[in-house]
């Protein structure tokens, strides 16, 4: 599978171990940085890796920061992307079977799980599918309504 990753500066220590993984386990990775532990700004990374998944470059994302949360947020900023911070393989592979999240698919927190645990977590979702049936492909469209709604009122003013 083709990915793309990134992490700031509180996710580098941990960005690197799992690029090895992936690698290893014979994906594709696309690396966004950071690639120093110098502080950056986790949404011009965030940007980039949802970049690379809007443009269909990779099939997902992972993100890499202190907590994953705020790669998350940054992320569902983003028009088309959901994301999600996972710390565990059930959430991992769960929020792409009933959510169809897409990127940064994964968002782990560094300080919060190691590199065993992000093993697990990676495993699941990659092999995880989106579940289409009815109820699912529903919920997944109404996600994608309140998108255009927002992106609606905000072109015409209203706050």
């Amino acid at each position: 599978m083709k990915l793309a990753i990134g992490g700031d500066h509180a996710g580098f220590p941990l960005k690197e171990p799992v690029i090895k993984l992936l690698l290893a386990a014979g994906h594709e990775v696309q690396d966004f940085g950071s690639y120093t532990p110098e502080p950056v700004d986790f949404p011009d990374i965030a940007a980039k890796v949802c970049g690379a998944v809007r443009r269909g470059e990779v099939e997902r994302g992972i993100m890499v920061c202190g907590t994953g949360v705020g790669a998350s947020i940054a992320a569902n900023k983003i028009p088309g992307i959901r994301a999600t911070v996972c710390h565990d393989g059930y959430s991992a592979h769960q929020c792409v079977e009933h959510d169809d999240v897409n990127a940064p698919g994964v968002c782990v927190g560094a300080q919060i799980v190691g590199i065993k645990l992000v093993e697990e977590i990676l495993r699941a979702y990659i092999v995880a599918q989106f579940n289409t049936d009815a109820d699912f492909r529903r919920r997944v469209a109404k996600l994608a309504d309140l998108e255009r709604k927002a992106a609606r009122e905000l072109s015409a003013g209203v706050h």
